[in-house]
């Protein structure tokens, strides 16, 4: 166990975790889009800043991926925490105007326009959520993150169509900004703001295609054959 202080409240919390866990075990709101506990820390929203002492002075880190240590001191929300999460939120609003947590998290700090020219649609923050659980949880690697830059995007690997989606619905039901929106169409399954297909094959569990008899844009029958 270690002994650290957030605002001003000493707490001893158990080695070997992040700030972010620390703050929500304890009661401390800190806002997130990229970090599930099922999938660990991944440090690409950058919404869950805080500021820490540190030897060189104040600084700003990622609490879902900054360990904790004896001593340390960190607030959650102040001046300059609450102005770079301002500044990272008028940046998601710009590129995705479409997504309704960003908006709701945005009004939390008293933003409802942005600065910065926005997209004409979108959703899709590039937190990798979706990549991350379709292979660590499903273990299916159905979709991954590539190019770079502006040009970063969701796809199946290499931009090709896959038989390797067994449509478990996973990355639908864990993206936070509801970015993904699968649709079957004969066993055909086209999911995401990436306009790739994907052609589903047999549950390794039931040993059934997950979309037989399903309306086009109908899921729910198989997700709940899943659970």
């Amino acid at each position: 166990m270690v002994n650290i202080n957030i605002n001003g409240q000493d707490l001893t919390v158990r080695e070997n975790c992040t700030i972010l866990e620390a703050a929500l075990i304890n009661g401390f709101y800190i806002p997130t889009l990229c970090y599930h506990e099922a999938l660990g820390f991944y440090g690409a929203c950058r919404i869950c800043v805080v500021e820490i002492a540190a030897p060189r002075g104040q600084i700003l880190v990622a609490s879902c991926a900054y360990p904790v240590s004896e001593g340390l001191i960190v607030k959650t929300d102040s001046e300059r925490v609450i102005n770079a999460r301002k500044l990272i939120l008028e940046l998601l609003l710009a590129d995705c105007p479409d997504a309704e947590i960003i908006k709701i998290m945005a009004a939390r700090y008293g933003l409802i326009e942005t600065r910065f020219p926005p997209e004409e649609e979108g959703k899709c923050i590039l937190c990798g959520i979706c990549v991350r659980a379709c292979h660590n949880l499903v273990g299916a690697g159905a979709i991954s993150l590539i190019k770079r830059g502006k040009n970063k995007a969701v796809s199946p690997p290499y931009e090709s169509v896959t038989s390797a989606c067994i449509s478990c619905g996973t990355c639908e039901t864990m993206c936070p900004t509801r970015a993904i929106d699968i649709k079957v169409f004969d066993r055909i399954k086209s999911l995401h703001e990436y306009e790739g297909r994907f052609h589903t094959q047999r549950c390794n569990i039931c040993s059934k295609y997950h979309v037989d008899n399903e309306k086009p844009g109908s899921v729910n029958n198989w997700i709940e054959e899943l659970q």
